[in-house]
């Protein structure tokens, strides 16, 4: 153990006394009286459990939580300076806006984490009695996560500067806006993870692995790449795509317009393998009903509300899309990738047709982390789909035929009705 983080002079709580200071602090969350906000600065709590709680803004500074329980719980704006969080469970807990400068993550659990503009920076720490003026010599610590499990997270605009993260695993990470400058991530994966406007200012990535990640307008100056892996990666759009897209949104154009006059005027567009990214924001409200895009590329685009009924997507690219409310009744995405979309209460149920209904199917898609609240899959076909991580709170899935389903870390709501046994 690290001297600075020595259990001497710690208070150490039982869990019933721990329980009782929570259960303060969440009726002061809540506005209910008798509340009292946890000061629970150099305590030691390791072990104990803290899972699914409203922790907002607790003082936890300089604390060690050491194999703690925090799965679920709520941490936004809490001062975790210094504290010794090794090996703890944090799954789905969010720490947004949390102060997490000098914070000690080794082996922990943070898969589905919220970590958005959370403060990984290096503490400033001051040595009692090193000046003469008895102020204490600052010095600097860094942040440590060598091998922590941020499997899914979401770590926008963080501030990751300067941290230890060897071995860490950023598998399918969201990480837009991060700065990671001067960080040691030496044998880190990132494989499939979302790195848009990231800072990698002199990192070392020495053996860090990237397959099949997007990177898109990532700073690598003066960083360190041996024999890192960047294979399959989806990088920015090309000047060719670019100019391209002029063509392709003329052709949506008349897409709607032969949705919206029933086939009378207009023609429906065959969009297959375009990169629908330069478009950005210029297919919102446009009617794409019964379009053939498979293997298009739409990383990133906001489609929420999108009409793609009946739509043919097989194999097309939709990580990190936004299509909260879209209407994707009897929608093909077969091998399609899902992963960290948006489909909160979004309609994926069958779509009537003069002699049938045709089903949504997600057959072998992967949809990673996948954010499914209140979304509707009444009778969709998810079979063989990676499913690792995603949350259907709240989602419909009733007669949903679930054969082979990759369901690690799956939250559900309620049990799901399979069909097709």
């Amino acid at each position: 153990m690290r001297a600075d983080l020595e259990l001497s002079g710690r208070r150490r709580l039982t869990q019933s006394e721990l329980n009782l200071i929570l259960n303060a602090h969440e009726r002061l969350v809540a506005r209910m009286p008798g509340g009292k906000r946890a000061i629970l600065r150099f305590t030691h709590l390791s072990g104990l459990d803290l899972s699914r709680r409203d922790l907002s803004g607790v003082d936890l500074s300089a604390s060690v939580l050491e194999g703690c329980k925090l799965q679920g719980s709520k941490l936004d704006g809490a001062n975790l300076f210094g504290c010794d969080l090794r090996r703890a469970d944090m799954r789905g807990a969010s720490l947004v806006d949390a102060d997490m400068r000098g914070v000690v993550l080794r082996g922990a659990t943070l898969s589905s984490v919220n970590l958005t503009r959370a403060d990984l920076r290096p503490a400033v720490v001051t040595a009692p009695g090193a000046h003469r003026n008895r102020s204490g010599a600052e010095s600097l610590r860094p942040s440590e996560a060598d091998e922590a499990d941020f499997g899914g997270a979401v770590l926008n605009d963080a501030q990751f500067s300067d941290v230890s993260a060897i071995s860490a695993d950023f598998t399918d990470a969201a990480l837009r806006g991060v700065t990671l400058q001067g960080a040691t991530l030496r044998g880190a994966k990132f494989a499939g993870a979302i790195l848009v406007n990231a800072d990698f200012t002199n990192a070392d990535l020495d053996r860090a692995d990237f397959e099949g990640a997007v990177l898109m307008n990532v700073t690598l100056t003066g960083a360190k790449t041996v024999a890192t892996k960047m294979g399959g990666c989806l990088v920015d759009p090309t000047p060719d795509s670019v100019e391209r897209s002029r063509v392709v949104h003329a052709a949506l154009v008349e897409h709607d317009r032969w949705c919206r006059t029933d086939g009378r005027e207009g023609s429906p567009a065959i969009i297959d393998g375009e990169d629908l990214r330069p478009l950005t924001t210029a297919l919102t409200g446009l009617k794409l009903t019964a379009i053939s895009a498979r293997r298009t590329c739409f990383v990133g685009l906001k489609l929420s509300g999108a009409e793609m009924q009946g739509a043919k997507l097989d194999g097309a690219d939709l990580r990190a899309a936004d299509l909260r409310g879209a209407d994707l009744r009897g929608i093909r995405l077969r091998g399609a990738n899902l992963s960290k979309a948006v489909l909160r209460d979004a309609k994926l149920g069958p779509l009537p047709l003069r002699d049938r209904n045709s089903p949504a199917d997600l057959s072998a898609a992967r949809g990673r982390y996948l954010e499914a609240l209140g979304a509707d899959f009444t009778a969709a076909i998810l079979d063989d789909a990676d499913l690792r991580g995603a949350d259907f709170t709240g989602a419909t899935v009733d007669g949903a035929s679930l054969k082979n389903v990759v369901t690690t870390q799956v939250v559900w709501g309620v049990s799901p009705t399979e069909s097709g046994d």
